[in-house]
């Protein structure tokens, strides 16, 4: 389950045996979420909305390097 980043009590992350299309899962507290990389799209999510819109937020920015990271580990 590699974690990609731990920002602002977030840990994003992929288990090792992901499917398409590129997502993220996200915990914050127990409290989680996905997100796919690309559309931004909230797949699940039982976050509050303020926690969902900073988790939104620290994903869009980090799109390019979650997509990197996805490509390196599963390809």
């Amino acid at each position: 389950m590699p974690t990609l980043l731990t920002e602002a009590g977030f840990r994003f992350f992929f288990y090792s045996n992901e499917h398409e299309p590129k997502h993220v899962h996200i915990i914050h507290g127990d409290d989680f979420a996905k997100i796919e990389i690309k559309t931004l799209v909230v797949v699940s999510s039982v976050m509050k909305s303020k926690d969902l819109k900073k988790a939104l937020s620290i994903t869009e920015a980090n799109q390019t390097e979650f997509e990197r990271r996805w490509d390196e580990y599963f390809n």
